[in-house]
């Protein structure tokens, strides 16, 4: 479902990137160095976070076992734009253009990439009594005791379905953008505010990284994804409209 993911998201983006007067192609042999910094972003994270759970005594080679799964999201989104900003300086690309042809494709991704956590077992949700709850079979790896038998929150499938709303505002705010930048900054935005509703209803985390009023990690960094998010909006709009204002300017003068 990752591979998946990345196959639609470049896919979708180079289809895109004409209408920014980028080449299709450019995005095409982006792609590769996108999916190596969104892994190994991904991973380190995991790794990070569940040091002490899983990894500490554990052999350092499962550090690098991504295909038993261990990816987080956020990790992903950092390793990748890091990628991407070093790419396209090696490449001398305009920055601000692929951003914008590559956001909705990030969260058009993240449609497939929550589907492959729902298959997996992970990032699922608390208890609930909702009819639309679901149940993991008893022996599944990934639950922690007395929850193996749980009616939970389909929180995956939460995330897959508000990513995939995200995707078709974005690619309606593409077509429309008034500056650079401003659907990567409404895509940081948008999907703070997904991941931080969607948190809500999450059961998987250990109960030492639940914080006070039930917040988990993830709402702290998605504080400071979307603080980021609204920060590039408003710098790239005032950053447009200086030369416009300059010229005007000029012209009364």
């Amino acid at each position: 479902m990752v591979a998946l993911g990345f196959l639609a998201g470049i896919w979708s983006a180079a289809r895109r990137s004409p209408r920014a007067g980028i080449p299709g192609e450019k995005v095409v042999d982006l792609g590769p160095w996108l999916i190596l910094g969104a892994i190994a972003g991904a991973r380190a994270l995991y790794v990070f976070t569940f040091w002490d759970e899983q990894f500490a005594s554990a052999p350092m080679v499962e550090v690098f076992k991504v295909w038993t799964g261990g990816l987080v999201y956020y990790g992903g989104l950092i390793g990748a734009s890091i990628a991407c900003i070093v790419y396209c300086l090696a490449k001398r690309l305009p920055l601000w253009k692929i951003a914008d042809v590559l956001a909705p494709s990030v969260a058009l991704g993240q449609v497939f990439g929550r589907l492959g956590c729902l298959l997996n077992g992970c990032c699922y949700g608390a208890s609930t009594g909702l009819p639309w709850g679901i149940a993991y079979p008893a022996a599944h790896a990934t639950h922690p005791a007395g929850m193996e038998a749980a009616v939970v929150h389909p929180t995956q499938v939460y995330e897959s379905l508000a990513s995939l709303g995200l995707y078709a505002g974005l690619a309606w705010l593409f077509r429309r953008r008034k500056f650079d930048g401003q659907v990567f900054g409404g895509f940081l935005a948008g999907y703070a505010v997904i991941r931080s509703v969607v948190e809500l209803f999450r059961g998987d985390y250990p109960p030492e990284q639940v914080m006070y009023g039930g917040a988990t990690p993830a709402h702290l960094v998605s504080a400071l994804i979307f603080v980021a998010g609204v920060t590039l909006l408003a710098v790239r709009r005032r950053n447009s409209a200086r030369p416009q204002t300059s010229r005007d300017q000029q012209g009364e003068g």
